[in-house]
């Protein structure tokens, strides 16, 4: 098992920026990680992930707009997100597929208004 705790949240205005953080309680070196969200009535969302080669991958919708990293020596994951939008807002989670098991984080709220 691992446990996956967001951190980095919180209100932004339209076009600024924010940096999501998962720290899981365990080695994320071979392990592909994602980020997605879910805003009110709809779906949750793929964002971006990672594999363990940093081969990254990104919805069409945050393309070019946010990067998704990780350091193995933290195991942690990272979510830049820069020109944030008011569809941006969301609760984001953080994501981990071992061994054919889904493992979730608890959430952070990402929120974007003027």
């Amino acid at each position: 098992q691992v446990q996956l705790v967001e951190s980095g949240g919180g209100l932004v205005q339209p076009g600024g920026s924010l940096r999501l953080s998962c720290a899981a309680s365990g080695s994320i070196f071979k392990i592909t990680m994602g980020w997605y969200r879910q805003a009110p009535g709809k779906q949750r969302e793929l964002v971006a992930s990672i594999t363990e080669y940093y081969w990254a991958n990104y919805a069409d919708f945050v393309k070019g707009r946010f990067t998704i990293s990780k350091s193995n020596a933290k195991n942690t994951v990272y979510l830049q997100m820069n020109s944030l939008e008011v569809e941006d807002t969301a609760v984001y989670y953080c994501n981990a597929v071992i061994r054919g098991l889904e493992y979730w984080g608890q959430g952070t709220q990402v929120t974007v208004s003027s």
